[in-house]
C-alpha cells in the first residue's frame, strides 16, 4: 500500500483534531495590553478571565455552564477598557496546542455586573446582549474559526458608545462538526471581567437581552444544523440580534494580528495592570502567569497517537 495514495475514512479524519482535547481562552489582549488566563482546573493566579475546570465543551442549551463555561469561577481582577477598545481572544487546545476546531460561529456578548464589581458578581441571572457575530468568510465555504485553528486571535471591537460600568464579556465559539444531530453542538463560552470608562450612554434594549441558559434552544437553526456540511454554507446565527450601537465591523478573526504586542509566540509581556476587588490596588501579571503563558503556547506532539492510528489503518488494509 502506498502511503501517499491511502484514503483516510472521513470519520477518522474528523477525529484527528480531537487528540489535542478541546480548549479554552488562554490570553486576552485589550488595546495591546496582555492578560493571561489560567489552565483549566489548575491552581489559579490573578486573572481577568474566569477559570473553568474542564476543557470539554458545554453540551446542551439548558446546561447551567452555558453561562461562562465549565464550572467557571470568579476571577480576581478587572481590567480597564474603553468604548471602541480593540480586544483579541487567543484560544488554545487543551494540551496547549492550537485550537482544534474549524466549523461554527464566533459570538461575543456583554452583561453589566449589577450592584457590585465583576470580581464579586454572580452571573447566573446576568442579562446578556450581543455585540458581534462572525461566521463564514467570503464565499461561504470556510469559517472564520479556521483562522483560530491556524493560531490567530479572534478580534473584537467594543461598541463605540457603550455606557461606562463594569461588564462581563462572554466570548463564545460554537463548534458544529457534530451539529447535524440534535444535541451535537459544542459550546465553548468564556467570560472576561472589564471596567468600561468614559461617559457614553449606549445600553441594550431589554428586547435584545437574554440569559444563559435561556438564550438558545437545542433545536435553533445554527445549533442543530443538518446541512452544516453542504456548500456553500447557509447559516443562521442563534441568539438575539447584535445590538444597534455595536461596532460596524467587529470580529475578523484574522490569522495574524496587526498589533505587535499581542502574539502567540515568545515570552509574554508582563506589563499589563488590572484592578482587584472592584478597582482598588493595581497588580502586575505575575511570574506564574508568565510561566504559564509560555507553557500554554508550547505545541505537544501527537506523534504516538498518529503512529498508532497509522499502524491500525495499515493492518486493516
Amino acid at each position: 500500500m502506498s502511503y501517499c495514495s491511502y484514503q483516510f475514512p472521513l470519520s477518522l479524519l474528523a477525529l484527528l483534531p480531537l487528540v489535542s482535547g478541546h480548549g479554552y481562552v488562554a490570553q486576552v489582549a485589550i488595546d495591546g495590553n496582555d492578560y493571561y488566563g489560567n489552565l483549566p482546573n489548575a491552581n489559579p493566579v490573578p486573572s481577568i478571565v474566569r477559570q473553568i475546570n474542564d476543557v470539554s465543551p458545554v453540551k446542551g442549551a439548558t446546561n447551567p455552564y452555558l453561562n461562562c463555561g465549565q464550572d467557571a469561577q470568579l476571577a480576581s481582577l478587572v481590567a480597564n477598557a474603553n468604548p471602541s477598545s480593540q480586544l483579541q481572544f487567543w484560544w488554545k487546545g487543551g494540551d496547549g496546542s492550537n485550537w482544534p476546531h474549524n466549523i461554527g460561529p464566533i459570538m461575543t456578548y456583554m452583561a453589566q455586573c449589577v450592584n457590585t464589581t465583576c470580581d464579586q458578581y454572580n452571573s447566573t441571572n446576568a442579562e446578556w446582549f450581543k455585540i458581534e457575530e462572525t461566521g463564514l468568510q467570503p464565499g461561504n465555504m470556510v469559517w472564520y474559526q479556521q483562522n483560530i485553528m491556524n493560531g490567530g486571535p479572534s478580534n473584537v471591537t467594543l461598541p463605540p458608545t457603550l455606557a461606562p460600568g463594569q461588564y462581563l464579556i462572554r466570548h463564545e465559539i460554537i463548534a458544529l462538526h457534530l451539529a447535524n444531530e440534535m444535541g451535537g453542538a459544542e459550546f465553548y463560552p468564556s467570560c472576561t471581567q472589564v471596567n468600561i470608562q468614559g461617559d457614553q450612554s449606549g445600553v441594550a434594549p431589554a428586547s435584545d437581552e437574554v440569559t444563559f441558559p435561556g438564550g438558545y434552544s437545542d433545536s435553533d437553526p445554527g445549533i442543530y444544523d443538518p446541512t452544516v456540511f453542504d456548500t456553500p454554507v447557509q447559516y443562521t446565527f442563534p441568539g438575539p440580534p447584535v445590538v444597534p450601537f455595536a461596532a460596524t465591523v467587529s470580529n475578523t478573526s484574522s490569522p495574524t494580528s496587526s498589533n505587535s504586542s499581542s502574539t502567540t509566540t515568545g515570552t509574554p509581556i508582563p506589563s499589563s495592570t488590572a484592578s482587584g476587588s472592584g478597582g482598588g490596588a493595581q497588580c502586575k501579571v505575575s511570574t506564574a502567569q508568565a510561566a504559564f503563558a509560555v507553557h500554554a503556547r508550547q505545541q505537544r506532539s501527537v506523534s504516538r497517537v498518529m503512529r498508532r492510528l497509522w499502524e491500525s489503518l495499515s493492518s486493516s488494509s
